[in-house]
């Protein structure tokens, strides 16, 4: 590598970390980062745990942006300074390119974080799967986008916990309720809800005719000791019910089913994975929260893109992916415009490529 090169290269970063130390909004973190750090040596902090558990949640998120892009300011420095010998020799320049490359590496790793900078993008997820009309055949979509979400966690090494799962009656699902837990796992799954659209020859249809089938998609991120969501115990109504179906999933079948409805807002949550009655209303709590919260994201997004000037998009019920399995094989994201030929892939846990792009189309419009 020539010195023009090099000046070159170290201008090229010198660009891409100050756009990504805005993006990044590091100069705000690091106050934020000082002050969670001062309230957890507080003598008093665990007098509540359930808002001690959230600071320390957020505090964690922190840590790892900023300490991400600290690690790559690093590594550019170094380079910096190791300039002048690489120039000296051969093995000197050797060492330096692969410096290069690992500073290349993190880098592209940073850009991605910069993309899941959200402020719930670090956490866990509940994800949730409606099929809607179209009976056996919805459900049965309703079936295979679960596994593709089953095998994408797979592939990250995200944790995949079923907490209700209602069977279809001939086949697939009438609706299922996931934990995904992981690094970012909201962040990333945040792009698919929505609708999402199937268009196959229909192995139901002894006229082997084309059906199109849609199913709902509804995600909210699940964070450990919400503190800033209050549920008055007069706003909700518990029952407790034997779970439906043959037990399959492996659902229990116990009279330890509960299903928890919040009275102002209509939702309905339910969990019957757990035998334990006590556990599974635990778990149906934490998903109502989670839901609670989700209304509080998308009423302050709304009250941004009004700021903005924007048209509100109508995310229920509008139509955000096609999977087309017949004449031709194409899924292609409305939003983006991203697609892929290979539908065997997608169905398979390839779907990063479509949650990339959302999240770069997101951050092009909140920069606008």
């Amino acid at each position: 590598m020539e010195k023009y090169e090099i000046n070159r290269l170290l201008t090229e970063y010198t660009t891409k970390l100050n756009d990504l130390k805005l993006a990044l909004n590091i100069e705000k973190r690091l106050p934020m980062l000082k002050e969670l750090e001062e309230k957890t040596t507080a003598v008093d902090f665990w007098a509540s745990p359930e808002k001690a558990q959230a600071t320390i949640n957020e505090l964690n998120a922190l840590k790892e942006i900023v300490n991400s892009y600290d690690e790559v300011m690093k590594q550019y420095i170094d380079i910096k300074k190791y300039v002048d010998e690489a120039l000296e020799s051969p093995e000197a320049m050797e060492l330096f390119e692969e410096m290069v490359m690992q500073l290349k590496t993190s880098t592209e790793a940073l850009e991605k974080k910069a993309l899941l900078a959200g402020k719930y993008d670090f956490y866990n997820c509940i994800l949730e799967l409606h099929p809607g009309a179209g009976g056996t055949e919805s459900m049965d979509w309703a079936d295979m986008l679960y596994r593709m979400y089953m095998r994408f966690c797979s592939l990250k090494g995200f944790k995949f916990q079923v907490l209700d799962y209602q069977a279809g009656d001939e086949a697939g699902i009438k609706s299922v309720t996931v934990a995904i837990s992981g690094q970012y796992a909201y962040g990333l799954f945040k792009s698919e809800r929505g609708v999402h659209r199937l268009v196959r020859i229909s192995p139901f249809d002894s006229n082997a005719r084309r059906h199109t089938s849609f199913v709902s998609c509804d995600v909210a991120p699940q964070i450990d000791g919400i503190a800033a969501v209050d549920i008055k115990d007069e706003d909700i109504k518990i029952d407790v019910y034997h779970s439906s179906g043959a037990g399959g999933q492996s659902v229990n079948t116990t009279d330890s089913a509960v299903r928890i409805t919040h009275k102002p807002t209509g939702i309905v949550v339910t969990c019957q994975n757990e035998r334990s009655q006590i556990k599974n209303r635990e778990i149906a709590m934490k998903v109502l929260k989670s839901k609670l919260l989700e209304i509080e994201i998308k009423k302050q997004e709304d009250e941004m893109k009004k700021l903005k000037g924007t048209q509100l998009e109508i995310n229920f019920g509008s139509q955000i992916r096609s999977y087309v399995f017949c004449p031709y094989t194409l899924v292609k994201d409305h939003r983006t415009g991203f697609e892929m030929a290979n539908v065997a892939a997608v169905m398979d846990g390839d779907i990063e490529g479509f949650m990339l792009a959302y999240l770069k189309m997101m951050a092009g419009k909140n920069n606008e």
